[in-house]
Protein backbone atom coordinates (compact mmCIF):
# COMPACT_ATOMS: atom_id res chain seq x y z
CA UNK A 1 0.00 0.00 0.00
CA UNK A 2 2.93 2.16 0.94
CA UNK A 3 4.89 1.77 -2.23
CA UNK A 4 1.02 2.71 -4.18
CA UNK A 5 0.94 5.68 -2.91
CA UNK A 6 4.32 6.55 -3.51
CA UNK A 7 3.78 5.76 -7.08
CA UNK A 8 0.98 7.84 -7.16
CA UNK A 9 1.61 10.37 -4.74
CA UNK A 10 0.02 13.16 -7.04
CA UNK A 11 -3.29 11.43 -6.47
CA UNK A 12 -2.68 10.74 -3.15
CA UNK A 13 -2.37 14.74 -2.93
CA UNK A 14 -5.32 15.38 -4.22
CA UNK A 15 -7.38 13.33 -1.86
CA UNK A 16 -5.88 14.01 1.36
CA UNK A 17 -6.04 18.16 -0.12
CA UNK A 18 -9.61 17.56 -0.07
CA UNK A 19 -9.97 15.39 3.34
CA UNK A 20 -8.13 18.29 5.17
CA UNK A 21 -10.22 21.34 3.41
CA UNK A 22 -13.48 18.63 4.80
CA UNK A 23 -12.29 18.70 8.26
CA UNK A 24 -11.07 22.41 8.55
CA UNK A 25 -14.63 23.09 7.77
CA UNK A 26 -16.46 21.15 10.15
CA UNK A 27 -18.15 22.25 13.40
CA UNK A 28 -15.50 21.51 16.50
CA UNK A 29 -12.59 19.87 14.00
CA UNK A 30 -12.31 23.62 12.95
CA UNK A 31 -11.99 24.94 16.43
CA UNK A 32 -8.15 26.45 17.27
CA UNK A 33 -8.92 24.27 20.73
CA UNK A 34 -7.98 21.65 17.90
CA UNK A 35 -4.62 20.76 17.44
CA UNK A 36 -3.59 21.73 13.84
CA UNK A 37 -0.92 18.47 13.96
CA UNK A 38 -4.39 16.55 14.73
CA UNK A 39 -6.23 17.77 11.51
CA UNK A 40 -3.04 17.07 9.14
CA UNK A 41 -3.02 13.49 10.65
CA UNK A 42 -6.74 13.02 10.64
CA UNK A 43 -6.76 13.79 6.94
CA UNK A 44 -3.44 11.90 5.71
CA UNK A 45 -5.13 8.92 7.71
CA UNK A 46 -8.67 9.44 6.03
CA UNK A 47 -6.84 9.48 2.42
CA UNK A 48 -5.15 6.30 3.22
CA UNK A 49 -8.07 4.66 3.39
CA UNK A 50 -10.10 6.40 0.84
CA UNK A 51 -7.29 5.98 -1.65
CA UNK A 52 -7.62 2.67 -2.99
CA UNK A 53 -11.21 3.39 -4.13
CA UNK A 54 -10.67 6.25 -6.02
CA UNK A 55 -10.53 6.54 -9.99
CA UNK A 56 -9.28 10.15 -10.84
CA UNK A 57 -8.51 8.65 -14.82
CA UNK A 58 -10.34 12.23 -15.62
CA UNK A 59 -7.14 14.06 -13.86
CA UNK A 60 -4.79 11.76 -16.15
CA UNK A 61 -4.57 14.41 -18.79
CA UNK A 62 -3.28 16.58 -16.00
CA UNK A 63 -1.06 14.76 -14.19
CA UNK A 64 2.12 13.96 -16.09
CA UNK A 65 4.57 11.26 -15.48
CA UNK A 66 8.42 11.77 -16.26
CA UNK A 67 10.19 8.90 -17.88
CA UNK A 68 12.25 8.15 -14.66
CA UNK A 69 9.61 7.79 -12.74
CA UNK A 70 8.83 11.41 -10.96
CA UNK A 71 6.08 13.81 -11.53
CA UNK A 72 5.38 17.28 -13.34
CA UNK A 73 3.45 19.06 -10.80
CA UNK A 74 2.05 21.32 -13.90
CA UNK A 75 0.12 24.97 -13.41
CA UNK A 76 -2.87 22.25 -13.83
CA UNK A 77 -2.42 20.61 -11.12
CA UNK A 78 -1.80 23.62 -8.95
CA UNK A 79 -5.75 23.98 -10.36
CA UNK A 80 -6.67 20.51 -9.53
CA UNK A 81 -5.33 20.83 -5.91
CA UNK A 82 -7.61 24.09 -5.72
CA UNK A 83 -10.97 22.57 -7.09
CA UNK A 84 -10.61 19.42 -4.55
CA UNK A 85 -9.80 21.78 -1.53
CA UNK A 86 -12.93 23.52 -2.71
CA UNK A 87 -14.84 20.43 -2.76
CA UNK A 88 -14.39 19.69 0.50
CA UNK A 89 -14.78 22.90 1.84
CA UNK A 90 -18.13 22.55 0.69
CA UNK A 91 -19.25 19.85 1.53
CA UNK A 92 -18.10 20.20 5.23
CA UNK A 93 -19.71 24.29 5.21
CA UNK A 94 -23.23 22.30 4.24
CA UNK A 95 -22.39 20.25 7.68
CA UNK A 96 -21.66 23.22 9.16
CA UNK A 97 -24.59 25.21 8.55
CA UNK A 98 -26.55 22.76 10.28
CA UNK A 99 -25.45 23.71 13.23
CA UNK A 100 -25.00 27.64 12.36
CA UNK A 101 -29.14 26.77 12.60
CA UNK A 102 -29.33 26.01 16.17
CA UNK A 103 -27.14 28.51 17.33
CA UNK A 104 -29.30 31.13 15.13
CA UNK A 105 -32.36 29.99 16.78
CA UNK A 106 -30.36 30.98 20.30
CA UNK A 107 -29.48 34.22 19.09
CA UNK A 108 -33.26 35.02 17.80
CA UNK A 109 -34.65 34.85 21.19
CA UNK A 110 -31.69 36.24 23.55
CA UNK A 111 -31.85 39.86 23.87
CA UNK A 112 -35.86 38.94 24.38
CA UNK A 113 -35.35 37.03 26.77
CA UNK A 114 -33.05 39.36 29.00
CA UNK A 115 -29.47 37.76 27.54
CA UNK A 116 -28.65 40.62 24.88
CA UNK A 117 -25.39 41.16 26.78
CA UNK A 118 -24.24 37.30 27.72
CA UNK A 119 -22.76 37.38 24.78
CA UNK A 120 -19.37 35.49 24.85
CA UNK A 121 -16.34 33.71 22.71
CA UNK A 122 -18.16 30.31 21.32
CA UNK A 123 -14.71 28.17 20.85
CA UNK A 124 -16.61 25.84 18.89
CA UNK A 125 -17.45 28.05 16.26
CA UNK A 126 -14.65 30.88 16.71
CA UNK A 127 -18.01 33.81 16.86
CA UNK A 128 -19.01 36.12 19.37
CA UNK A 129 -22.44 33.98 20.43
CA UNK A 130 -25.00 34.33 23.19
CA UNK A 131 -25.52 31.52 25.73
CA UNK A 132 -28.43 30.25 24.62
CA UNK A 133 -27.14 29.80 20.81
CA UNK A 134 -24.00 27.99 22.89
CA UNK A 135 -26.60 26.06 24.77
CA UNK A 136 -28.44 24.87 21.86
CA UNK A 137 -24.73 24.25 19.48
CA UNK A 138 -23.98 21.87 22.39
CA UNK A 139 -26.79 20.12 22.44
CA UNK A 140 -26.77 19.43 18.44
CA UNK A 141 -23.18 18.60 19.23
CA UNK A 142 -23.99 15.57 21.85
CA UNK A 143 -26.67 14.55 19.65
CA UNK A 144 -24.42 14.38 16.13
CA UNK A 145 -21.96 12.20 18.01
CA UNK A 146 -24.35 10.25 20.31
CA UNK A 147 -26.22 9.04 17.03
CA UNK A 148 -22.74 8.31 15.07
CA UNK A 149 -23.49 10.73 12.65
CA UNK A 150 -20.14 11.30 12.84
CA UNK A 151 -18.84 8.10 11.74
CA UNK A 152 -21.38 8.70 8.43
CA UNK A 153 -19.74 12.03 7.69
CA UNK A 154 -16.67 10.31 7.87
CA UNK A 155 -17.02 6.84 5.97
CA UNK A 156 -20.29 7.83 3.56
CA UNK A 157 -20.33 11.60 2.76
CA UNK A 158 -16.78 11.75 2.15
CA UNK A 159 -15.90 8.52 0.19
CA UNK A 160 -19.59 9.08 -1.75
CA UNK A 161 -18.04 12.55 -2.82
CA UNK A 162 -15.00 11.00 -4.32
CA UNK A 163 -17.20 9.18 -6.41
CA UNK A 164 -19.43 11.57 -8.24
CA UNK A 165 -17.46 14.85 -7.74
CA UNK A 166 -14.40 16.16 -8.90
CA UNK A 167 -12.76 19.46 -9.85
CA UNK A 168 -13.68 19.54 -13.29
CA UNK A 169 -17.54 18.48 -12.94
CA UNK A 170 -17.37 21.13 -10.16
CA UNK A 171 -16.65 23.36 -12.73
CA UNK A 172 -19.40 22.05 -15.01
CA UNK A 173 -22.24 21.96 -12.68
CA UNK A 174 -21.75 24.84 -10.60
CA UNK A 175 -24.82 26.37 -10.89
CA UNK A 176 -26.36 23.07 -9.53
CA UNK A 177 -24.42 23.75 -6.75
CA UNK A 178 -24.72 27.32 -6.30
CA UNK A 179 -28.42 26.09 -5.72
CA UNK A 180 -27.51 23.62 -3.34
CA UNK A 181 -25.97 25.98 -1.13
CA UNK A 182 -28.52 28.54 -1.39
CA UNK A 183 -31.04 25.66 -0.34
CA UNK A 184 -29.05 24.94 2.45
CA UNK A 185 -28.75 28.93 3.57
CA UNK A 186 -32.84 28.66 3.50
CA UNK A 187 -33.19 25.39 5.44
CA UNK A 188 -31.24 27.31 8.11
CA UNK A 189 -33.13 30.40 8.83
CA UNK A 190 -36.43 28.45 8.52
CA UNK A 191 -34.98 25.64 11.20
CA UNK A 192 -33.98 28.28 13.45
CA UNK A 193 -37.08 29.77 13.23
CA UNK A 194 -39.13 26.84 14.04
CA UNK A 195 -36.76 26.33 17.00
CA UNK A 196 -37.55 29.86 18.85
CA UNK A 197 -40.84 30.25 17.64
CA UNK A 198 -42.52 29.05 20.20
CA UNK A 199 -40.18 30.68 23.30
CA UNK A 200 -40.59 33.68 21.14
CA UNK A 201 -44.41 34.22 20.75
CA UNK A 202 -44.38 33.33 24.36
CA UNK A 203 -42.08 36.32 25.29
CA UNK A 204 -44.16 38.57 23.09
CA UNK A 205 -47.52 37.41 25.12
CA UNK A 206 -45.23 38.51 28.26
CA UNK A 207 -43.70 41.77 26.80
CA UNK A 208 -47.67 42.74 25.93
CA UNK A 209 -49.05 42.01 29.39
CA UNK A 210 -46.47 43.85 30.77
CA UNK A 211 -47.12 47.08 28.88
CA UNK A 212 -51.28 46.19 29.56
CA UNK A 213 -50.22 46.15 33.32
CA UNK A 214 -47.64 49.05 33.11
CA UNK A 215 -50.75 51.15 31.74
CA UNK A 216 -52.86 50.31 34.47
CA UNK A 217 -50.66 50.53 37.28
CA UNK A 218 -47.75 53.23 36.53
CA UNK A 219 -46.29 52.46 39.86
CA UNK A 220 -45.65 49.01 39.18
CA UNK A 221 -41.57 48.97 38.49
CA UNK A 222 -42.04 46.36 35.93
CA UNK A 223 -38.17 46.83 34.50
CA UNK A 224 -37.09 44.95 37.63
CA UNK A 225 -39.49 42.72 37.68
CA UNK A 226 -40.49 41.75 33.98
CA UNK A 227 -36.31 40.40 33.23
CA UNK A 228 -36.76 37.66 36.07
CA UNK A 229 -40.47 36.62 34.57
CA UNK A 230 -39.02 36.17 31.02
CA UNK A 231 -36.05 34.36 31.91
CA UNK A 232 -37.55 31.83 34.07
CA UNK A 233 -40.18 31.78 31.18
CA UNK A 234 -37.93 30.88 28.96
CA UNK A 235 -35.88 28.47 30.89
CA UNK A 236 -38.94 26.16 31.56
CA UNK A 237 -40.19 26.57 28.10
CA UNK A 238 -36.87 25.19 26.98
CA UNK A 239 -37.01 22.54 29.18
CA UNK A 240 -40.39 21.50 28.67
CA UNK A 241 -39.68 21.26 24.97
CA UNK A 242 -36.32 20.01 25.47
CA UNK A 243 -37.18 16.12 24.08
CA UNK A 244 -39.52 17.75 20.91
CA UNK A 245 -36.17 19.56 20.19
CA UNK A 246 -33.70 17.09 20.23
CA UNK A 247 -36.32 15.09 17.77
CA UNK A 248 -36.13 17.96 15.77
CA UNK A 249 -32.65 18.47 15.99
CA UNK A 250 -32.53 14.56 14.70
CA UNK A 251 -34.62 15.26 12.11
CA UNK A 252 -32.53 18.44 10.85
CA UNK A 253 -29.56 16.16 10.48
CA UNK A 254 -31.51 13.06 8.48
CA UNK A 255 -32.70 15.83 6.12
CA UNK A 256 -29.07 17.31 5.92
CA UNK A 257 -27.72 13.90 4.88
CA UNK A 258 -31.05 13.24 2.58
CA UNK A 259 -30.35 16.35 0.49
CA UNK A 260 -26.34 15.74 0.29
CA UNK A 261 -27.31 12.16 -0.90
CA UNK A 262 -29.82 13.80 -3.97
CA UNK A 263 -26.97 16.45 -4.77
CA UNK A 264 -24.39 13.36 -5.05
CA UNK A 265 -27.17 11.19 -6.92
CA UNK A 266 -27.84 14.54 -9.66
CA UNK A 267 -24.11 14.52 -10.37
CA UNK A 268 -23.88 10.63 -10.55
CA UNK A 269 -26.92 10.93 -13.04
CA UNK A 270 -25.65 13.90 -15.11
CA UNK A 271 -22.27 12.31 -15.68
CA UNK A 272 -20.20 14.51 -13.41
CA UNK A 273 -18.91 11.45 -11.41
CA UNK A 274 -15.07 11.19 -11.57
Amino acid sequence: MIEQIVSRAPVYLLVAVRCFAFIMALPFFSSKTFPRIVKVALAGYMAYLIFPHVDFSAYSPYIRVLPGGGTDFSLEYIFLLVGEGLIGLIVGFFVSLIFASFSSAGQFFSFQMGFSASEVYDAMNQVENPLMGQYFNLVAMLIFLQNRWAQQVFTKVVSSSFDVLNALSLIAERERMVRFLLGGLTQLFSDAFIISLPIMGTLLLISVTMGILSKAAPQMNLLSEGFPVMILTSFFIILSLLPQLCEFFMHSFEFGFEAVGKLFNEFLNAGGGS
